[in-house]
């Protein structure tokens, strides 16, 4: 087993050096401690677009019981129930106080703090798809971006990542 650990503090992100499209990512996490937030972001591009620090990018949310959220960072994504999921159409947003969390669709995907998750992410051109522990907790289309580097990224609490996959999906 390998892991790679991000302490968490200070905030930050691994990221590739390569681009990609149409491609699955598969991946394992845990908290090793105290449980706390993390994420792995997509179409990543521009560095510190966001309070100086995150990349523009669509987050998938792996935040200890909202793993699966999407988080839009300079970036946009539609779910089906759009206003039921993020709110009032006027409060939306992609930067600064706008709401830019589109919450999943489940509760209890998760398992216990300590115990490894798998996240499966799905991106295939305007699309994608987020399963938590085999569950289908998001689904997203219309992304404004289709390509660019992959992260992960940790926020204040120790993580830990193991059999990180990447696999291109032919279009």
């Amino acid at each position: 087993m390998v892991c790679l650990s991000a302490w968490g503090t200070p905030h930050g992100h691994l990221i590739t050096d390569a681009t990609y499209q149409n491609y699955r990512l598969e991946l394992e996490y845990r908290f090793a401690g105290k449980p706390g937030n993390c994420g792995a972001l997509f179409h990543t591009s521009t560095p510190r677009a966001l309070y100086n620090l995150f990349p523009q990018s669509i987050e998938v949310q792996m935040m200890h019981q909202n793993a699966g959220d999407f988080w839009c960072i300079v970036e946009d994504i539609t779910v089906p129930d759009m206003e039921k999921r993020r709110g009032p159409k006027e409060t939306w947003g992609t930067s600064g106080n706008k709401n830019r969390r589109i919450p999943n669709l489940t509760d209890g995907s998760e398992k216990a703090v300590g115990e490894w998750n798998a996240l499966t992410v799905e991106c295939l051109a305007d699309t994608i798809k987020v399963w938590v522990n085999g569950d289908l907790v998001n689904h997203g289309f219309n992304c404004t971006a289709t390509q660019g580097h992959i992260a992960l990224q940790s926020e204040g609490s120790e993580v830990e990542f193991r059999k990180v996959l990447l696999t291109p999906i032919p279009n």
